[in-house]
């Protein structure tokens, strides 16, 4: 009751307002009306007295600062004056330092804006050969691998990969199933090339084993400096695993070096390899046909005749002691489910395959 007291006290109020505003209004529209009937009986005699409370000067009009003026803006010396200042820490936002689920009232900006904790400026460049991908080669790999299915064609169901346990054994009947014979873990099964998963290069590891690096310590040092050239990573040195006699291995000795670039390093890295180093390697037939592991990895070597074209090494390549270059493996690591797809995306950037 007291809220209903209280509802129609407010609208009582409010009556007369509003009868009064509504007096007003109907006023001021029949004035407006009879003005606007007499300006337009007397627009042809004299001009219209509307427009003569419009300013007739302009912004542009207004005089250019003095020295004395400019010298007296100082609002930094306003800002310091004050007396009286907001604490920035308060009233500044700060993102939270762990995230605590997406039911949570506070959540972490994206990483795009620059507030995150995890923002990373960039990129500033695009590289030629993603970019010539992305709006040309792109397009094409999707027309090339099309598959038509007219509509109302049943889809086949998926084949059974896992083997069921043989034999009369009720410990059977709800045992999980075996692994395919060969492999420990399953392969990554096909997907069909569509708009939402064109394959695209994801990492390139590139690699050396030196094996008489053992007795010679320079040979590590060269090869960790090529490396370093080619790819603009520093290398990690790796060790072995095994002792080999025939290699003069040992077991926990290092061995080699290796190194991982990532989005346009990588990028950068295959336009060198494809039009700087291949079309000079001689009597070269190309990546063997043979290459990959089944789930769109690709991996081939180099010889160190063919590391010394790299122009990062063919400039400096005084600096490298006499045949202590080595060669190299290079893996391509792509996003596409199969080698066919894995090799059709680098044969439309331009890398060779015999014996495909």
């Amino acid at each position: 009751m007291a809220s209903l007291r209280g509802v129609s006290r407010s609208a009582r109020a409010l009556q007369p307002f509003s009868a009064q505003f509504a007096v007003r209004r109907c006023a001021s529209t029949q004035a407006g009306a009879g003005a606007a009937a007499g300006a337009a009986a007397a627009a042809p005699k004299s001009n219209i007295p509307d427009l003569a409370e419009l300013e007739t000067r302009s912004a542009l009009d207004a005089p250019i600062p003095t020295e004395e003026d400019k010298k007296d803006f100082r609002p930094w010396k306003r800002a310091a004056d004050r007396k009286a200042r907001l604490p920035s820490s308060r009233y500044q936002y700060h993102p939270p330092k762990y995230n605590r689920g997406p039911l949570h009232p506070i959540q972490s900006p994206p990483s795009s804006d620059p507030i995150a904790r995890d923002f990373v400026p960039g990129p500033f460049n695009m590289p030629r050969l993603k970019e010539t991908f992305r709006t040309v080669m792109a397009s094409d790999l999707m027309t090339l691998a099309y598959i038509h299915t007219p509509p109302g064609t049943p889809k086949k169901e998926p084949t059974e990969r896992l083997r069921a346990w043989e034999g009369d054994s009720p410990y059977f009947a709800n045992r999980a199933r075996r692994a395919p014979r060969g492999a420990p873990e399953l392969p990554i099964r096909e997907r069909d090339i569509s708009f939402r998963n064109i394959p695209e290069i994801k990492e390139i590891t590139v690699s050396t084993f030196v094996p008489l690096g053992l007795k010679n310590p320079d040979l590590l040092i060269v090869a960790r400096a090529v490396l370093l050239a080619m790819t603009g990573t520093m290398p990690e040195m790796t060790r072995s695993k095994n002792n080999v006699v025939q290699w003069q291995l040992q077991a926990n000795k290092t061995a080699g070096c290796k190194t991982t670039i990532y989005g346009n390093a990588a990028w950068e890295f295959m336009d060198r390899l494809i039009h700087l180093v291949f079309p000079r390697i001689k009597d070269w037939k190309g990546v063997p046909g043979s290459t990959g592991d089944g789930s769109g990895n690709v991996q081939f070597g180099l010889n160190p005749e063919d590391v010394q074209l790299f122009p990062e090494v063919e400039c400096n390549y005084d600096m490298y002691p006499a045949k202590m270059i080595p060669g190299c493996h290079i893996a391509i690591k792509t996003t596409a489910t199969s080698d066919r797809q894995a090799k059709l995306l680098l044969q439309s950037l331009g890398v060779p395959f015999y014996n495909n």
